[in-house]
C-alpha cells in the first residue's frame, strides 16, 4: 500500500499517475523540500510512502470490536458518523481534486481475538507491540474477505466503548509512511488510521463536527505534520484541521493544499524564486482569491531562507471554514526543518495582545535586534526564545509517525469575561481567531540580512485581497 506500488482499483481504472498540475505547483522554485531527519515535515514534495492525495482515493475502512466491548450500536452506524462527510470535507477542500471513497467489504463488527486490553493500548502507545498485533489480527480476520491490494489506505473505527472518552484522553492515531507493517495480499498497510471514541465536546454539535478526527488522521496518511505543540494549538490556532479537529469546521492552511497537490501552479505565486532573491531590495504585488473559492491565486510565498519563510492566503467564512470571524489575509511562517508536533507553522497575530508570543526567530538562530513587528492596530510580538515553547520529541524511526493529540480535551464551557480574539465558538483557540491582516496593515520584519514588509492595500468589490511585498536590505 502506498504511492505506485499497486494501480488496481476497484472499478477498473488506472488512477495512479500524479495530479499533473499539482506535480507541477510542486516543482515552482519558490517550493523549499524537506532537509535533515524530519519524518513527516512541512517540505515540498511531499516524500514517498505517503497515500496518494490527489485523484480517487480508496480507503478500506472496517469496524472492530473486541470480546471485552463489544460493539456499541451497529458498524454501520459507526460508519455513519463519519460519512458522506469525511468525502465531502476532502472533495470541498481540494476543490474537486481528491475523490475520496471509503470501501465497507465487510458491514459488521469485525471481532478481534483478543480482549482490547490485552493490546495495552493507551495514549502514546508506540506501534510495537500493541498496535503491531492488533493489525496483524485485523489482517487474519479480514483477509478472506478483504483484497488489500485494492485500496491506497486503511480507516480502522474502533467501537467507541474501547478504551477511555476522547473527553478525557484521545488515543486516535495514525501510522503512516510505516516500513514496518505487515503485507498483505502483495501490499505493506503502511498508511493505517485508527479512530477511537467520540469527539464529543458536550454542546450538542457532536453530528455536525465529530468526523473531523478522520480527515486529520488521513491528511497525516497524506503526508501533513499536526501543527499542534506540547503547549496546545498557540501556534496555527483553528486555521488549520491539523491543529484543531474539535470545534467548528475548520479547512487547511494554503500551504498544505499545496503541498497535497490541490493547487496548481498558477494559483501559487512566488514573491521571489530564492531566498538568495529576497536579499534583492523589490517590490511585488499580489491578489489573492480566499481560500474557500475555487480559481485564482490561493497562497503567496516569500522564501527568506532554506528552511523556511511567509506564507499568505485570504481566509473567509465558507467552504470549509465554519469559524472565521475576521475575515482578512492570514500570513504565517513555514519551517520546513521542523517535524510533526514541533510548531512546523507560526500564524503571525496582527492584533494586539491575543496571540501567542511568537519566537523572534522561527529558524531558532540568535535574534535579531528588532523582531518582527506589524503597524496600525497590531503591535509588536514578545521576544521569547525557541525555548520557551515546549515541543514534542521527533517521532522514532522505528515507530513511524505516530500521531498523539495535544493533551486532554475539555467539555466546553462559556468563555470568561474579558475573553481575547473575536470568537465565542466552543473548542476554538480564541487567541488567534482576529489574526487577520485587513487593508491598512502592514507585517514587517528583520532578518537574514533583509527588512520585508508585507501590506494588505485593499480588498475588491468581488471579496479579493491586494498585498504588497516589499524587500530592503538592512542597510535601507
Amino acid at each position: 500500500m502506498g504511492r505506485g506500488e499497486t494501480d488496481r482499483r476497484p472499478d477498473g481504472q488506472d488512477d495512479s499517475a500524479a495530479n499533473a498540475s499539482g506535480a507541477d505547483a510542486a516543482d515552482l522554485p519558490c517550493a523549499l523540500p524537506t532537509h535533515g531527519d524530519a519524518h513527516l515535515s512541512e517540505g515540498i514534495p511531499t516524500k514517498d510512502g505517503y497515500a496518494r492525495s490527489t485523484g480517487t482515493v480508496h480507503a478500506l475502512t472496517l469496524m472492530i470490536d473486541f470480546p471485552d466491548t463489544p460493539g456499541e450500536g451497529t458498524a454501520r452506524q459507526r460508519f455513519a458518523e463519519f460519512f458522506p462527510q469525511t468525502s465531502r470535507w476532502f472533495s470541498r477542500g481540494s476543490y474537486g481534486r481528491l475523490d475520496y471513497r471509503p470501501a465497507t467489504p465487510i458491514r459488521h463488527w469485525l471481532r478481534m481475538p483478543r480482549p482490547f486490553t490485552a493490546y495495552g493500548i493507551d495514549r502514546g502507545s508506540p506501534y510495537e507491540p500493541g498496535y503491531q498485533r492488533l493489525l496483524k489480527d485485523i489482517v487474519a480476520a479480514a483477509d478472506k474477505r478483504v483484497d488489500f491490494g485494492r485500496y491506497d489506505l486503511v480507516n480502522v473505527l474502533v467501537t467507541p466503548n474501547a478504551g477511555p472518552p476522547a473527553a478525557h484522553t484521545v488515543l486516535s492515531v495514525t501510522f503512516a509512511d510505516n516500513d514496518h507493517a505487515p503485507r498483505a495480499d502483495g501490499v505493506r498497510l503502511s498508511n493505517v488510521s485508527f479512530v477511537y471514541s467520540r469527539q464529543d465536546d458536550g454542546t450538542g454539535t457532536l453530528r455536525e463536527t465529530g468526523y473531523r478526527v478522520l480527515p486529520h488522521e488521513n491528511n497525516h496518511s497524506f503526508g501533513l505534520p499536526d501543527l499542534y505543540t506540547a503547549s496546545g494549538a498557540d501556534r496555527a490556532g483553528h486555521w488549520d484541521l491539523m491543529s484543531e479537529d474539535w470545534g467548528a469546521n475548520n479547512d487547511i492552511l494554503g500551504w498544505h493544499k499545496w503541498k497535497l497537490g490541490w493547487l496548481g501552479a498558477r494559483q501559487v505565486a512566488c514573491a521571489t524564486e530564492s531566498p538568495d532573491a529576497t536579499a534583492r531590495a523589490g517590490i511585488s504585488r499580489h491578489t489573492l482569491t480566499p481560500l474557500a473559492r475555487p480559481g485564482g491565486t490561493k497562497v503567496v510565498f516569500l522564501p527568506v531562507s532554506r528552511r523556511g519563510g511567509y506564507a499568505m492566503e485570504a481566509r473567509t467564512r465558507g467552504g470549509n471554514d465554519a469559524a472565521v470571524c475576521r475575515p482578512g489575509v492570514l500570513i504565517y511562517w513555514v519551517d520546513v526543518h521542523k517535524d510533526s508536533g514541533q510548531g512546523p507553522v507560526t500564524v503571525m497575530d496582527s492584533t494586539r495582545g491575543t496571540g501567542p508570543r511568537r519566537p523572534h526567530r522561527p529558524d531558532g538562530a540568535a535574534p535579531p535586534p528588532n523582531g518582527p513587528t506589524t503597524s496600525r492596530s497590531a503591535t509588536a510580538p514578545g521576544t521569547a526564545s525557541t525555548s520557551d515553547t515546549p515541543h514534542q520529541q521527533p517521532p522514532s524511526p522505528h515507530h513511524p509517525h505516530t500521531h498523539h493529540h495535544r493533551g486532554t480535551a475539555r467539555p466546553w464551557s462559556a468563555p470568561t469575561a474579558g475573553a481575547q480574539g473575536c470568537t465565542r465558538l466552543p473548542n476554538v483557540h480564541a487567541g488567534l481567531s482576529d489574526a487577520t491582516f485587513t487593508p491598512g496593515q502592514t507585517f514587517t520584519d528583520n532578518r537574514h540580512g533583509v527588512r520585508v514588509s508585507i501590506t494588505v492595500t485593499d480588498r475588491t468589490r468581488g471579496g479579493d485581497y491586494a498585498i504588497r511585498i516589499t524587500r530592503r536590505g538592512a542597510a535601507s
